[in-house]
């Protein structure tokens, strides 16, 4: 029997519009780990059940570090989401990935240092250590299913892979430090994917990301460094791309029997756990 869907959305700058739900539902959850960012909106996007939830709070009021992140997936979790769909604005570190692009990741680096990353830190609920593999950090078939939709779609702009560093913030990066993260390899930088896309990995559940470049961060020798007015700016002008990808793609998701990958992605938990030992 196919397991049934049911599709979280995080939204971050300039997406945390609830007008995309129909029949919606407000549902205040209080989790193990804390309070999520706002009130969650339950109700259904072209007949598929879904959850949203605005990353920084409707009001945009809660910093990248300060969001709790454990409680926001947690309560996903507890409402009986399958799959997270996340949108993030990022800067691009290739000149390639123009401004109002969209990426779909399929890797991360971490740069941050102030965020709880695991359930499983002692607490009563869950017990042990778990030592979860992040490869492949990202679902893999829930990434191909946004690349298909977007490709159909025609959308200009759309980058079917990408490496993210996410940093502490809230401030940007130097030049200094752009400039390592594309030695590096990474192609966007922003500040909340991390530990996002960790702890939906350690719930097990199918975890994607869209990525929309609002600037070029300001490694580039010519052209203006990036600010808060222009990040805002590009992500207000082109996050009619990012709804209607997501819009579209969550039907496709929906018609996908998925029993057999959230299988794995428990087997993968269950496995990373390490039991302590009795004496």
């Amino acid at each position: 029997m196919a397991c049934k869907v049911k599709i979280g959305i995080i939204g971050g700058s300039g997406l945390d519009d609830s007008e995309i739900i129909e029949s919606r539902t407000e549902r205040v959850v209080n989790t193990h780990f804390g309070i999520p960012s706002d009130v969650l909106i339950e109700g259904k996007i072209a007949g598929v059940d879904c959850v949203l939830l605005a990353r920084h709070g409707r009001n945009h009021s809660i910093m990248p570090s300060n969001v709790n992140y454990r409680a926001n997936i947690w309560a996903l979790k507890t409402l009986g989401c399958t799959h997270v769909l996340v949108s993030t604005a990022t800067g691009s570190l290739r000149e390639e990935i123009h401004p109002g692009d969209i990426v779909i990741p399929d890797n991360f680096i971490d740069r941050t240092t102030k965020r709880a990353q695991t359930f499983y830190d002692g607490n009563e609920l869950l017990v042990g250590v778990c030592h979860i593999p992040m490869e492949p950090a990202f679902c893999s078939r829930t990434r191909e299913v946004l690349i298909e939709t977007a490709q159909g779609l025609g959308i200009a702009g759309v980058h079917a892979k990408g490496t993210v560093v996410t940093i502490e913030g809230p401030r940007f990066s130097s030049k200094a430090e752009s400039n390592l993260f594309r030695q590096w390899g990474a192609d966007l930088v922003n500040m909340t994917l991390v530990p996002e896309v960790v702890l939906a990995k350690e719930a097990g559940l199918c975890y994607a990301a869209i990525a929309m470049a609002t600037d070029y961060d300001c490694w580039r020798q010519m052209g203006q460094d990036v600010n808060v007015a222009d990040v805002l700016s590009t992500f207000k002008k082109n996050v009619t791309k990012v709804t209607e990808l997501i819009i579209n793609a969550i039907p496709k998701i929906a018609a996908l029997d998925w029993s057999e990958t959230v299988e794995e992605l428990g087997k993968t938990v269950n496995t990373s756990i390490m039991l302590p030992h009795s004496n």
